[in-house]
């Protein structure tokens, strides 16, 4: 069945080609028959890992993020390589930035963060049966990893300690998934 509500793309512009984020410039066509643009950010996708160690605490980041200005607090996640499959990113990254490897990974959700202007993609994953070794972090990438329990991370949320929408958003996942 078509959406009523779908817009029909008439022509596409690339506005800026970056390394990690693309902008296009779109005209569509509207239900009403009306034509108008739509500027939007192209990205790869990205996988957030929600890690749980075996006594139940979560591990963290806390990394600076050069937009705000400031460090965060963050589960862990990255980007989807070209025709990667989610399910390796998230193994990739978590081994990559924390040193971690799990057992057991289980799919929990898809995320789309920024609907009106991005068609970006989170996949969400709940990893168990970690094992701690080396990280094997980009050289580009400084963090702090640490561990939290749910609960000490769910208050770090309800004081806006924890504002990253993603990683907000899979704790309240875990929340649920975790204490069922």
């Amino acid at each position: 069945m078509s959406d009523p509500l779908a817009e029909t793309m008439l022509s596409t512009e690339t506005v800026f080609n970056g390394r990690l984020l693309h902008v296009n410039r779109d005209t569509v066509r509207l239900p009403n028959g009306h034509e108008t643009g739509r500027e939007y950010i192209v990205h790869p996708g990205a996988v957030l890992v929600i890690p749980v160690l075996d006594d139940g605490r979560l591990v963290f980041e806390r990394q600076f993020r050069y937009p705000l200005g400031k460090s965060f607090i963050e589960l862990p996640a990255g980007k989807i390589d070209p025709k990667e499959d989610p399910l390796v990113t998230g193994q990739r990254e978590l081994l990559e930035e924390t040193g971690y490897t799990a057992r057991e990974w289980q799919a929990v959700t898809q995320l789309h963060p920024c609907i009106g202007y991005s068609n970006e993609v989170i996949h969400v994953y709940l990893a168990r049966g970690l094992q701690a070794g080396d990280h094997r972090r980009d050289e580009d990438e400084t963090l702090e990893v640490f561990t939290l329990s749910l609960e000490e991370a769910m208050q770090k949320v309800m004081k806006g300690e924890i504002t990253d929408a993603k990683t907000v958003i899979a704790l309240f996942w875990a929340d649920k998934l975790l204490q069922a």
